[in-house]
């Protein structure tokens, strides 16, 4: 009887154990392969030093390529929250496919942490926060750059899709204020590999500057298309386009472009009180320690902010359900909410319930190509 008891209490305390270590599913669907891969897999790079344990509690990471495609990313989040059951996505570094997430995680009540600056209408983000800063927030950069470098007029050239749309509806407003005129405004796919009528439009018109409106290796064609139709004048390129992959593609046609970017590669170009430096250099040092000299990405930035967040967030949650349950997919949705300022490495985060992008208009930096490299202005 007493051996009974003995192997009953052993069995008691193994389940408590199990339970009590049950992991922490988080589902990632990023753009590996298409268009949009110069952007995810240096984010994927990051992950590989995400930590194997938050609050105590093991990490199980389930990585999916969603091919730069709406509708693969899709079902990956269909079965991230089906078949996995995760408490948290992490994706899509591309705005139209972490758009395309967005209804399912809701759906699930599940937190989709965007690697991308998705919109989404009022009120439709109550389980979506987004690392990216907003365009709003880097289309102020930019347009005050503008200013200050005297451009009058500027020509817009962007994706067709929803990165370019919100960029347009963002920086409009702000050009208008500014006095500066949007003389022409041109489109083009992802996957198109020339731009040679749009930028005949544009730079028949010769605006001060162009804004293009593009992203990783994707945001060189269009400028390339600019300067071999002759255009001399600035150009502008979005926190999309902050990757080396930029000048690797471009060359000398995109030298002297000047790119809005989040503080996250600058660590070492920012000033000592800047509130993001250490952050900066600590994930620029760890990642170019395992990755090689000047490796450093805007994306695989966002990558090290997740891990920031949800370092912060998990264990608050974990205090309130456990891992697996609707009760703990809402704690992380409302310790995300609750958990107050926090510094990222690409500018100081405050999530509210009223606000899912966090980011003050101070957060953009603007930055010059120089011998392929970016330099702060």
């Amino acid at each position: 009887m007493k051996l009974k008891k003995t192997l009953l209490a052993l069995a008691i305390t193994t389940v408590s154990s199990t339970a009590a270590l049950a992991d922490i599913k988080i589902g990632v669907s990023l753009s590996l392969t298409g268009p949009g891969s110069g952007l995810g897999i240096p984010m994927q790079k990051q992950l590989q030093l995400f930590p194997k344990t938050l609050g105590g509690e093991k990490v199980q990471l389930i990585i999916l390529d969603d091919a730069t495609d709406p509708g693969k990313g899709a079902a990956n989040a269909r079965r991230f929250v089906t078949e996995d059951k995760v408490d948290l996505i992490f994706g899509s570094c591309i705005t139209a496919v972490a758009a395309a997430m967005t209804d399912i995680a809701s759906e699930a009540g599940t937190v989709q942490i965007a690697g991308s600056p998705v919109g989404v209408p009022p009120g439709k983000d109550k389980w979506l926060f987004r690392l990216p800063q907003s365009n709003t927030v880097m289309g102020h950069a930019v347009v005050e750059h503008m200013k200050k470098q005297g451009v009058k007029t500027v020509g817009f050239l962007g994706y067709t899709d929803a990165y370019g749309q919100q960029w347009l509806d963002a920086v409009g407003p702000m050009l208008d204020k500014a006095g500066i005129k949007l003389v022409g405004t041109e489109r083009f796919a992802r996957t198109d590999t020339s731009v040679t009528p749009q930028a005949l439009k544009l730079t028949s018109a010769n605006p001060d500057a162009m804004l293009v409106v593009a992203s990783g290796s994707g945001a060189a064609m269009p400028q390339m298309g600019l300067v071999e139709r002759g255009y001399k004048g600035k150009v502008y390129q979005t926190h999309a386009a902050a990757t080396p992959d930029l000048s690797r593609v471009g060359g000398k046609s995109v030298e002297g472009t000047f790119v809005v970017s989040g503080p996250a590669l600058l660590g070492d170009q920012l000033p000592d009180n800047h509130p993001s430096k250490k952050l900066a250099l600590d994930f620029v040092q760890k990642f170019e320690k395992e990755f090689g000299a000047n490796s450093r990405n805007q994306f695989a930035g966002h990558s090290y902010d997740f891990q920031v967040a949800t370092e912060k967030a998990i264990p608050l949650a974990l205090k309130k359900a456990k891992p697996g349950t609707p009760e703990f997919r809402a704690a992380i949705r409302d310790s995300l909410e609750t958990m107050g300022r926090t510094v990222f490495a690409h500018g100081v985060m405050n999530w509210t319930p009223a606000d899912h992008w966090g980011y003050t208009l101070e957060t953009g930096v603007m930055t010059k190509v120089v011998d392929g490299k970016f330099k702060v202005e």
